[in-house]
């Protein structure tokens, strides 16, 4: 439609106009301003705007104002011919004056012209603003054209409407506005109600709390008194328990008195007894001892003055006791120190003998060499015919399946011993009241207790277990647990500790050195150096070996008839309880643990042993035990196990001492006696066989046996 076109270009040169660029800010009732603030010009309207306001309703125009485009601007939708400015006048009740100019003009010849721009202003109700004065009457008047007057009609209703939108908004504002009063007063009187609420709350509770705490009060006074009864009770507590403890303590005391007493009279008798052996020893030291007459008078003369001073330390000491004193700890260290001082004397003179006869025994040393030299040649000529015979005979006859009758014989000689000797402590071993049967307790952790700490650690450790086992044995007291005990309490107690230490000697091979190997030395020295002070208990120990390991004799027990399985199998070394039979590998792994000790004893002794001669038990007969095995027939898995684990531990110690007879033995053992084995060996039970093999072809290819891992050497002792 043509108009409807005609209006979007009048209200385009509008908004092109000067007047276009007037600003309407809608907040500004909001904000408390007039309508007419920022304005920077004074609008006015012509004073011939009447007749066309008149035209185009009848009702009188209030509160609004035409802006008109200045002479300058374009209004496409006005005619070409309309050029004239109209003026109107009015006038309301609430305002005195107010003038409002509409002017127009037309600013090009084109077909489109733009429209007159309008504003609307309302005036404060209250009649603040101030009266405009309007300018002189025009002389010309022209009508506008009927677009313009439709343009100017929609303008006019436009602002009708937006009054009526501000009336609204406003009356809306109002309700509002009163609501938002009537809410808050609402609010204050909850408000009110609830602050007198919280004051009579506030005033139960401080009368609450007043009660509570006269109730409070009464309690605790109540508290107060059955607090000073239960003090007054406690008091006569501790009171009675101090007088149970002091009571505790002096019975302490007199025990601790007991004890000192008893420790003094035992470091009185060592006293005396060191006493003794360094004046025996002394005597050695005299010149007129046949031994030392080849001594230089020198070395002669300052050993004796040296032991004499020994002595003489030692004779304060003993001073000391014979006005009533026992002797201190540090007395029995100072007498020790002497003793082990007069030893070495002892061992440097006999040194110093060995050297002064050495120039003149030369001829003697030699002929003894020759005759050792012819012995030995002669032994070992018996030992070769011995293995040859040996030899010969397993060849015509076969292998025994037995030990040797004079073998058998031993054996069951030690096993009678030993129960003989179990017999002899039977009223120790059961027995009747409490003070005997303490005692079996303490002797008993006295033996084996320090058999349980023999360890490879260091020397001086070692010996200190040896000394007190030592004494154990030959009737002294010795601490175990913080109590002083001794087999001289009882009479059947030196039979009982012997049984028990050999016992305990046997389960730590069967044990411990089953489980660690190098540990069969430091176990084996320590049964090596009590076997050669304390026979018996060497053969106590020989005894419980043979009975848990049959295979140290050597000996295979037959079954006999009526025996049960389980029993034979006890026989055997297996361990048979509740639970059935032991398996394969750990009955193999005991023996083995036992072998290795028997091993190491029969090759070690005590450095610090004093007695001369032979080993009470040596290697000859780690050769009996080695030669009686090879006449023997085979056992699957047994044989080759335990000749691996002996030659392993005893054979570099065999070798140094047989050489060339041990060489034909073991070269024996390779070619004849092993086939035997393999033939006895199933495939699954190869390990040893494998092992053994493996460790004779290295030693035959090498002809040398390599020292097994943990033998105690040099460096040990001095630790």
């Amino acid at each position: 439609m043509p108009v409807e076109n005609l209006r979007w270009e009048t209200l385009q040169a509008l908004k092109n106009s000067p007047k276009g660029n007037i600003t309407y800010d809608p907040f500004w009732s909001e904000r408390g301003e007039h309508i007419l603030a920022g304005c920077k010009e004074v609008l006015s309207l012509s004073s011939t705007s009447g007749i066309i306001l008149e035209r185009l309703g009848s009702s009188p125009l209030r509160r609004s104002r035409f802006l008109g485009s200045s002479s300058g601007d374009s209004s496409p939708g006005l005619s070409e011919e309309l050029s004239a400015s109209v003026s109107f006048t009015g006038s309301t009740s609430d305002l005195n004056a107010m003038h409002t100019t509409l002017s127009s003009a037309p600013s090009s010849k084109t077909e489109r012209e733009q429209a007159v721009s309008d504003e609307a202003k309302d005036e404060d109700p209250e009649g603040d603003v101030s009266e405009v004065s309007s300018p002189a009457l025009l002389p010309g008047i022209s009508l506008l054209s009927p677009k313009a007057m439709a343009m100017a009609g929609r303008i006019i209703k436009f602002e009708v409407e937006q009054r009526e939108k501000a009336k609204m908004a406003l009356k809306q504002r109002q309700e509002m506005q009163e609501k938002l009063v009537a809410a808050v007063a609402t609010s204050e009187s909850e408000q009110l109600k609830r602050f007198e609420e919280f004051m009579e709350l506030k005033q139960r509770q401080e009368y609450q709390s007043m009660r509570d705490m006269m109730d409070r009060e009464t309690k605790e006074s109540i508290g107060r008194q059955e607090k000073l009864k239960e003090e007054q009770r406690h008091r006569m507590k501790i009171i009675n328990l101090r007088l149970r403890e002091a009571e505790q303590q002096r019975l302490r005391e007199a025990e601790l008195e007991r004890q000192r007493q008893a420790d003094g009279r035992e470091r009185l008798r060592n006293l005396n007894t060191i006493q003794e052996e360094i004046l025996q020893l002394n005597q050695l030291l005299e010149p007129s001892t046949q031994t030392k007459t080849d001594l230089p008078p020198a070395i002669l003369s300052s050993c004796c003055t040296r032991g004499n001073q020994l002595c003489s330390q030692l004779s304060e000491v003993v001073r000391k006791t014979a006005e009533g004193e026992f002797p201190s700890v540090e007395d029995m260290t100072v007498a020790e120190r002497a003793l082990h001082e007069m030893r070495a004397l002892i061992r440097l003179m006999q040194e110093e003998v060995a050297k002064a006869q050495e120039k003149k025994k030369k001829e003697q040393e030699d002929e003894e060499e020759r005759r050792k030299q012819a012995e030995l040649q002669a032994q070992q000529e018996a030992q070769k015919k011995a293995a040859e015979s040996a030899k010969e005979k397993a060849k015509r006859k076969g292998l025994q399946n037995s030990a040797e009758d004079s073998t058998l014989k031993w054996y069951r000689q030690l096993q009678e011993s030993a129960a003989q000797c179990a017999q002899s402590y039977e009223q120790l071993n059961s027995p009747k009241d409490v003070q005997t049967k303490k005692l079996k307790l303490e002797l008993q952790k006295a033996a084996s207790i320090p058999v349980s700490q023999i360890s490879s650690n260091s020397g001086s450790q070692l010996r200190e277990i040896f000394d007190k086992i030592d004494k154990l044995l030959s009737g002294r007291a010795v601490v175990s647990g913080g109590k002083s005990v001794s087999t001289s309490q009882h009479p059947q107690g030196l039979d009982f500790v012997s049984y028990k230490l050999a016992e305990k000697f046997v389960k730590q091979g069967e044990e411990e050195v089953a489980s660690h190997h190098e540990a069969a030395f430091p176990i084996a020295v320590v049964a090596s150096g009590i076997w050669e002070l304390h026979p018996r208990v060497g053969e106590l120990i020989l005894a419980h070996l043979h009975k848990k390991c049959p295979y140290a004799v050597p000996h295979y027990p037959p079954m006999k008839e009526g025996t049960a399985v389980e029993e034979y199998q006890r026989i055997l070394g297996y361990r048979v309880d509740d639970s059935g039979v032991e398996g394969q590998d750990s009955f193999l792994k005991r023996m083995s643990g036992m072998i290795r000790l028997y091993a190491a004893v029969i090759q070690l002794r005590w450095p610090y042993g004093s007695k001369q001669g032979p080993a009470p038990h040596g290697l000859n007969h780690g050769w009996r035990w080695l030669a009686q095995m090879l006449n023997m027939e085979p056992l699957a898995d047994i044989t080759a196990t335990l000749l691996f684990d002996f030659l392993e531990v005893c054979g570099n110690a065999l070798m140094k001492q047989y050489q060339i007879q041990f060489w034909k033995l073991i070269l024996l053992l390779k070619e004849e006696y092993f086939p035997r084995i393999e033939a006895v060996t199933e495939s699954g039970q190869m390990g040893s066989v494998i092992r053994l093999k493996q460790f004779l072809e290295t030693s035959l290819q090498s002809r040398q046996i390599r020292p097994p891992k943990g033998q105690l050497s040099s460096m040990f002792w001095g630790s």
